[in-house]
C-alpha cells in the first residue's frame, strides 16, 4: 500500500499519495504541481475537487464503533448532510479540524451529522481502547469507526490525513478536501446543500441520536494530565490535568497547595477559581511564575504561585499561521505550542502546529522563530533549514536542547547558542518507527512526547509503546528502562501511554497520560509508585 500523507493547514503533504478506490465513478482531481515527488511546504494546500458527484460506499469494514450503540450504515444517514473526517490521533493537523467540526455540530444539529473514520498511522493507533481513549481525551461526542484495516479509507479514495468528505441527504459524495482550516468553505458548502435539498424536500430535519456513551474511566482525580513538572527546590509538583483544562500544584507526596483552573475549557484569565483553560500541556518554572503551554487555546498563560492569578503572556487566542516571526508575544498567533523549558530568560517552545522551536525573552518581552522551517519532516542542519515534525517534549543540559520529535518517533538535538546544527540521535522518518532497543539508527521508537535529561542520560517517554526509555547522548545507545510488563499482579500495564517526564529527588514523575494518574519511578531501584493525590477532586466528580 503506498504511504498516506498529511496535509497541514493550507496544507502540504508528505509521502507518497494514495488515491484509492472508487475508480471509474468518482474522479478525484489532485493539485499538487511542483510539489509532486518531494515534500511540500505545509503553506501549499493539496486540494482534491470532484469532477462529478458520486454515490457514497458503505462505512463497512470498520473493527468497532465507539459512540454510538451500534454500527452505522448509510441508509441510517439519508436525509441528512453527512460530514466524513478521515483522522488519525497522533496528527496534529487532525487535532486543529476538531474545533471546527464541533462547531459545525453545534451551528447545524439537525440538519448535520458527522462520522469520525479513524485510519491509523501508527500501530498503536489501530487498538480500539487507544482510540477511545483519544475520542474521550478530545472531548469528540460524534460516532467514530474504527477503520484498522483501512478498509473505509480505501473504498472512499481517502489519500491523506485529514480528508473531509461531505454527503447529501440523497447518499452523494458532493464535495471532498484535504487539510485544515476549512470553516468558512464547509460552512458556506452546508448552508447551499441546506438551502437545496429543503427545496428538493429531501433534507430530513429530525434529530438523529446514536446512543449513549459511557466514558468508563472510573473517578480519578485527574483526566489525561499531558506533563508533569517537579520542583525539588520548592518541593512542588505542578501536573497539567489536561482534559480537566487545569492545573493542579501539589507537594511531593500528592498533597494538594492550589489548582489553577475552574475545570471549564475556556481563555479566562484572572484568579485560580475563575482562570479557564484549554488543553494545558508543557510547563516550565521561574521563581514564582509558572508558564504553562495553552495548547488548544494557542496561547502562553503565566501562573503567579503568589497572587494566585492567571495571565496571557503570548499569543492571539486565534491559531498562528505565519511561520516566521519576530515581534511582541500578544501580537503573534500561535499553533498549539506543546512544551516549554525555560533557559534563564529564554523560553523554548516546542510550536507543534508549526513544526517548529520557537524561542520568547521573557525578559525584552520579544518572541521569535528559533528553528525549523515549517516543513514536516526529519531534516538536520542549519538551524533555518532544518525540520521537525510535531515537537511534543523538551529537555536541556543548559547547553543542547533535546527534543521528543513525534510524527518522526525521533530524539532531535538543537544547539542553545543560535548558532550550530541540529542533529538527530534516534529516529529516521515520518513512517519510521517501532519498538527497538539499540544504538542510532538501529533504535526505534513509536510517537515519544516525553523527555527530560538527569544526570548524563536522557529519559524518553517512548508513548505509543507505553515505555520508558533510556538514551545516552553521546554513544545514541537507547535501552527500555521500564514499560511492556504488568503492573506486579494488577492485569493492568506499567504505563498507559506516557506523555509527559520531570525529574527530582532522585525520582522520575511520570505524566501516565491513559491512566489517568502521576507515577513516580524510583532510579536506584526502578520500583514504581502511583502518587496519592489528596485534597484534588476531579470536576466531573464535583459536577461541573
Amino acid at each position: 500500500m503506498a504511504e498516506p500523507g498529511y496535509a497541514s493547514q493550507s496544507v502540504g503533504r508528505h509521502g507518497r499519495l494514495a488515491l484509492i478506490g472508487l475508480a471509474g465513478v468518482v474522479a478525484l482531481l489532485v493539485l499538487v504541481g511542483p510539489n509532486l515527488g518531494r515534500t511540500p511546504r505545509p503553506d501549499t494546500l493539496a486540494r482534491r475537487t470532484l469532477r462529478q458527484k458520486a454515490a457514497a460506499p458503505e462505512l463497512t469494514g470498520g473493527v468497532a464503533w465507539l459512540n454510538t450503540a451500534a454500527p452505522i450504515r448509510m441508509k441510517d444517514l439519508r436525509g441528512k448532510i453527512v460530514l466524513i473526517d478521515f483522522w488519525t490521533f497522533c496528527c496534529i493537523n487532525c487535532i486543529h479540524v476538531m474545533p471546527d467540526l464541533a462547531k459545525l455540530e453545534k451551528k447545524y444539529p439537525n440538519e448535520l451529522v458527522v462520522i469520525g473514520v479513524h485510519s491509523a498511522k501508527f500501530e498503536n493507533e489501530k487498538n480500539t481502547d487507544a482510540i477511545r481513549k483519544a475520542v474521550l481525551r478530545y472531548e469528540i461526542a460524534h460516532p467514530v469507526v474504527n477503520d484498522a484495516e483501512m478498509s473505509i479509507w480505501k473504498a472512499f479514495g481517502a489519500s491523506s490525513w485529514p480528508t473531509l468528505m461531505l454527503i447529501d441527504p440523497e447518499g452523494n459524495i458532493v464535495w471532498t478536501e484535504s487539510g485544515e482550516g476549512l470553516y468558512d468553505e464547509l460552512d458556506r458548502e452546508i448552508t447551499q446543500l441546506i438551502k437545496t435539498h429543503k427545496a428538493k424536500k429531501t433534507l430530513d430535519a429530525k434529530p438523529l441520536k446514536f446512543g449513549k456513551h459511557q466514558d468508563g474511566e472510573g473517578t480519578s482525580p485527574l483526566f489525561f494530565p499531558g506533563k508533569v513538572l517537579a520542583d525539588e527546590a520548592g518541593k512542588r509538583l505542578f501536573i497539567a490535568d489536561s482534559t480537566h483544562h487545569r492545573i493542579v500544584i501539589t507537594d511531593l507526596d500528592g498533597k494538594k497547595i492550589a489548582i489553577a483552573g475552574n475545570g471549564d475549557s475556556g481563555t479566562k484569565n484572572g484568579a485560580f477559581d475563575k482562570a479557564q483553560f484549554n488543553d494545558p500541556q508543557g510547563m516550565a518554572l521561574k521563581g514564582d511564575i509558572l508558564y504553562v503551554a495553552d495548547r488548544k487555546n494557542h496561547l502562553i498563560r503565566a501562573i503567579d504561585l503568589v497572587k494566585r492569578t492567571v495571565t496571557t503572556v503570548a499569543g492571539t487566542g486565534e491559531q498562528g499561521r505565519d511561520r516566521e516571526v519576530d515581534g511582541s508575544p500578544l501580537k503573534v498567533g500561535l499553533n498549539s505550542p506543546w512544551d516549554l523549558l525555560l533557559d534563564g530568560n529564554r523560553l523554548f517552545i516546542a510550536m507543534a502546529g508549526h513544526h517548529q522551536i520557537w524561542i520568547m525573552d521573557v525578559a525584552k518581552n520579544r518572541i521569535a522563530t528559533y528553528a525549523g522551517d515549517g516543513g514536516e519532516n526529519i531534516r538536520d542542519g542549519q538551524l533555518s533549514r532544518s525540520q521537525f515534525a510535531q515537537p511534543s517534549g523538551l529537555a536541556s543540559d543548559g547547553k543542547t536542547l533535546w527534543i521528543a520529535d513525534s510524527e518522526t518517533s525521533s530524539i532531535r538535538s538543537v544547539p542553545m547558542t543560535g548558532r550550530g546544527q541540529v542533529r538527530t540521535l534516534v529516529g529516521e522518518g515520518l513512517f519510521v518507527f517501532g519498538d527497538a532497543d539499540g544504538i542510532g539508527d538501529r533504535v526505534r521508537l513509536q510517537h515519544a512526547l516525553g523527555v527530560t535529561y538527569h544526570d548524563g542520560k536522557l529519559y524518553v517517554a517512548d508513548t505509543y509503546n507505553s515505555k520508558i526509555k533510556v538514551l545516552d547522548p553521546t554513544t545514541r545507545a537507547c535501552k527500555t528502562l521500564l514499560g511492556g510488563e504488568k503492573d506486579g499482579w494488577l492485569a493492568t500495564p506499567l504505563f498507559s501511554e506516557p506523555g509527559g517526564l520531570s525529574f527530582g529527588g532522585g525520582k522520575l514523575y511520570v505524566a501516565d497520560t491513559n491512566a489517568h494518574r502521576i507515577r513516580i519511578v524510583d532510579l536506584k531501584t526502578k520500583a514504581v509508585s502511583t502518587l496519592k493525590l489528596q485534597g484534588v477532586i476531579s470536576p466531573r466528580v464535583a459536577g461541573r
